[in-house]
């Protein structure tokens, strides 16, 4: 083969790569995985801002709050109840990662990992807080609610 011959077979890849687009692949996603993606913002923000009311209402009736290190919460008052509790003694300031989403008709689940500060109230005392959680979720007449949450520390 000679010189002349070889040059368009190395020019080939190069060719190639100047018609890949220059923007990113856009991802697409169902309603549902965007309804879902609103309702952990939102439980994100009413965590941050220790609004148990806002994130009671973002339980199914029957929802379940498996915190680490307490008890579980069963039904909508017991999780706003056990909200009140977590904010009675730290103030959070974390951002959750969506680390799988998955939908399975009127059910789906959210594995999470988060990262951010928590703040004892009593003493002003800050650290770092870091979890893994796991969002189950139904979907219902009113939508997307938390069926169950469960969060552990990331070891």
């Amino acid at each position: 083969m000679t010189y002349r011959s070889r040059f368009p077979a190395l020019l080939l890849p190069f060719a190639l790569l100047a018609l890949i687009p220059k923007h990113a692949l856009e991802v697409v996603m169902s309603p549902a995985e965007q309804q879902l993606r609103t309702l952990l913002a939102t439980y994100e923000t009413s965590l941050n801002a220790g609004d148990a009311g806002r994130i009671e209402q973002l339980y199914a009736e029957d929802g379940v709050f498996m915190p680490a290190g307490f008890a579980t919460a069963s039904g909508r008052s017991a999780v706003r109840g056990a909200y009140d509790a977590v904010f009675a003694n730290i103030r959070i300031a974390i951002h959750f990662t969506v680390d799988e989403l998955t939908v399975k008709g009127d059910v789906a689940y959210a594995r999470t990992h988060s990262a951010g500060t928590a703040t004892v109230v009593a003493t002003g005392a800050s650290g770092p807080e870091q979890n893994r959680e796991l969002f189950i979720f139904a979907r219902g007449a009113n939508g997307w609610k938390i069926a169950r949450y469960i969060f552990n520390k990331a070891s």
